[in-house]
């Protein structure tokens, strides 16, 4: 199976915290997934924990690399800026990652996070549904202390 490129300073194990979450499925593809993801303004339809959705510089609807978007989970403002938008080809994953950050530079508040998605079709009509992330700062810390941890 395919691995999740991590960038400097947010490889798993080395961060504040890191949340992880894996589904295989039968009866969906990569590509029926892929508009779900790309789209933000998509979210908040099938996860609740995002709200305020927009894209800057007139770009989108759908993200791409370098495309810089805002919007809110779990009380976080988050401003972020695609760095990878891979779609499913066949025979390769698709792949989504992001850095994400609230707060400003330097600040005591203030977290950045790498989020990545994988979406890889398997055989017998399964699809792999990926997503890890990565996140330093002290918001990160006090997540990572939560019991349950979310």
């Amino acid at each position: 199976m395919s691995d999740i490129i991590w960038p400097e300073g947010f490889v798993p194990g080395f961060t504040d915290n890191f949340c992880s979450n894996e589904v295989i499925v039968e009866g969906v593809s990569a590509a029926d997934i892929w508009p779900l993801l790309v789209m933000p303004s998509r979210w908040p339809t099938y996860y609740s924990n995002a709200a305020d959705v927009k894209i800057y510089e007139d770009a989108g609807p759908a993200l791409d690399a370098g495309v810089r978007f805002f919007f809110t989970t779990f009380g976080f403002p988050i401003e972020g800026r695609c760095l990878e938008c891979v779609p499913p080809i066949m025979g390769q994953p698709a792949r989504i990652a992001w850095h994400g950050w609230s707060g400003e530079e330097g600040a005591s508040d203030r977290m950045d996070v790498h989020h990545a998605w994988l979406i890889e079709d398997l055989s017998a009509n399964r699809v792999r549904i990926l997503t890890q992330e990565t996140q330093n700062g002290e918001p990160a810390k006090e997540l990572a202390r939560q019991v349950p941890n979310r």
